[in-house]
């Protein structure tokens, strides 16, 4: 069994993906396997991981007949791993040399579920670090503490899956496949559900992960209807929570993270075609009136005026919503 995998998926990434592989290839060892899953790409990637396939040691290529999305790839990868523990990377960002080795001595010295790390993101030309918004670093902690307060960024807003390397047992738990189909905020049902379900995390401060921000192609940069799906994410993450022992405690961490997210959205409305907007106001109106309604009045009420304001706008537009709380 190899110790490591490293899912890798890729869609339409030709331009950066030699990068990628070449810091794979600085990663390499005996016991690591790289997943590399091509999600139907239509230009030149696949010629490129198919080669990589013979090139890179434990390369494994697999491709999609159909597009499903990050999510689904990711899915594909997991499903195919062999290791003991499992990682992922993005296939248009890349590593430093040696990263998964320190990774893996990591979580094999505290012995937890899941370690997070910090990373580095890369906007043209600046480097920023990220930092996992943890105060203790090195030491084993309880992921359901670490998802309070609510009014403070921790650990669940910090989403990334590539930032932190994940033991089997996640898996064989049913905790760390992603919901199938989601275009984007992929990672928020699932690392609620990991902060929720697992026993173990840590996090250390661990740089070597480099991603890349502003992309044209990716999700992030575009604003169809794909986009969307941050409400089906953040719905799950209502629904699922709220099914939690602790539900009163962790929801309106819950529900004030998904009001900032659709003001968010609602501040960037130039970037959305008029089709779509008008579906994300729909939709973010339904997702408001189907919150428990006293936590989302006290999440209005703590916020700030534009994006209070805005919200209250929206809560008020009519839509059709079946079992609305009270």
């Amino acid at each position: 069994m190899p110790k490591l995998s490293v899912i890798v998926p890729f869609y339409n990434v030709q331009q950066f993906a030699p990068d990628t592989l070449k810091s794979l290839q600085a990663n390499a060892r005996d016991d690591f396997e790289f997943i590399l899953v091509d999600d139907c790409s239509t230009d030149g990637t696949p010629a490129l991981l198919e080669r990589a396939a013979d090139e890179l040691p434990g390369a494994r290529f697999l491709r999609h007949e159909k597009n499903g999305g990050l999510a689904t790839a990711r899915n594909t990868g997991i499903d195919a791993a062999r290791g003991t523990y499992l990682t992922f990377l993005d296939g248009d960002d890349w590593l430093a040399p040696g990263y998964y080795t320190q990774l893996v001595d990591r979580i094999e010295q505290l012995g937890c579920d899941f370690l997070r790390t910090d990373h580095v993101q890369c906007t043209d030309r600046a480097r920023t670090v990220n930092r996992v918004p943890v105060g203790r670093r090195g030491v084993v902690l309880s992921p359901r503490e670490a998802i309070l307060p609510a009014n403070r960024s921790t650990s669940v807003d910090y989403a990334y899956a590539w930032a932190g390397i994940y033991h089997r047992r996640l898996v064989d738990a049913g905790l760390l496949h992603f919901t199938d189909g989601l275009r984007t905020a992929e990672d928020r049902p699932w690392i609620w559900r990991l902060h929720r379900e697992a026993e173990s995390f840590a996090a250390v401060s661990l740089l070597g992960v480099f991603y890349r921000r502003g992309v044209a192609s990716s999700l992030t940069q575009i604003g169809d209807v794909r986009q969307l799906d941050f409400i089906r994410a953040f719905d799950q993450v209502i629904q699922e929570t709220a099914q939690d022992r602790d539900a009163e405690t962790m929801l309106p961490k819950a529900v004030r993270t998904y009001c900032a997210i659709i003001a968010h959205h609602l501040s960037n409305a130039d970037r959305f075609e008029p089709a779509v907007l008008r579906r994300l106001k729909t939709m973010a109106a339904a997702a408001l009136k189907k919150m428990p309604q006293a936590m989302l009045d006290e999440t209005l009420d703590s916020m700030d005026v534009q994006r209070a304001t805005r919200l209250r706008r929206l809560r008020r537009r009519p839509v059709a919503v079946a079992g609305a709380a009270a």
